[in-house]
C-alpha cells in the first residue's frame, strides 16, 4: 500500500482531519478514495470547492488553501482496527502540525475523530468552545463515509457553515 500524503502549507484557511485513510485511499495513495465516501460531493455541495473533485486530484485543495490530514495515517478498514497507542500518538502528532501549520479552521470529518483527538464524548456539530490549539477554530462535522445514517443535505448544510466562518475571518 502506498502512503497517503498530508497537504499541508502555513496558514491554511481549513485544514480536514480524518480518521485514517481506508484500504482503497492506501492502495491509490489519495484521500477520501472509497467509491462510497461522499467527501468530494460534500465540499461541492457546500460550495467549498467549485466542482467535485476526484480523490486523484486531492493535492489540489491547497490551491483553496485548504489541507488533508488524518489523525492516524495506517491504512485500515474501519477506525475500529486503530489501536489506542495509534490515537495516543496520532493526537500529539495532529497537535504539533496545527501548531506548525496554524490553519485557520481544523475541521474534523467525524465526530468520533474529534472525540479522539479531545478525549471527550460530548462533542456538538459546528464550531467547539475553546480549540485544542490556541488560534485555530475547531470545528466538526459529520463523517463522510457512506455508512453514516444522516441525509446528504443535512450533512451539507453543516459543512457549509464553514463558508459563513471564513467570510467572517476574512472581513
Amino acid at each position: 500500500m502506498e502512503k497517503v500524503a498530508d497537504y499541508l502549507k502555513e496558514d491554511l484557511d481549513i485544514l480536514f482531519v480524518g480518521f485514517n485513510p481506508s484500504i482503497r485511499s492506501g492502495h491509490i495513495g489519495h484521500h477520501f478514495a472509497h467509491p462510497s465516501n461522499r467527501f468530494w460531493t460534500i465540499l461541492e455541495k457546500a460550495k467549498l470547492t467549485p466542482r467535485k473533485l476526484h480523490p486523484t486530484e486531492d493535492y489540489k485543495l491547497l490551491d483553496f488553501n485548504y489541507g488533508l490530514t488524518n489523525i492516524v495515517s495506517r491504512p485500515t478498514k474501519g477506525a475500529e482496527d486503530i489501536a489506542k497507542e495509534e490515537y495516543k500518538e496520532g493526537r500529539e502528532e495532529l497537535r504539533r502540525k496545527i501548531n506548525k501549520f496554524k490553519p485557520k479552521i481544523a475541521c474534523f470529518v467525524g465526530k468520533g475523530v474529534y472525540q479522539e483527538y479531545r478525549n471527550e464524548r460530548k462533542i456538538p456539530w459546528g464550531i467547539q468552545g475553546k480549540g485544542v490549539v490556541e488560534g485555530t477554530i475547531d470545528f466538526v462535522a459529520p463523517s463522510s463515509s457512506g455508512l453514516v445514517r444522516m441525509s446528504l443535505e443535512d450533512i451539507v448544510a453543516i459543512y457549509r457553515e464553514l463558508n459563513h466562518i471564513l467570510k467572517h475571518l476574512h472581513s
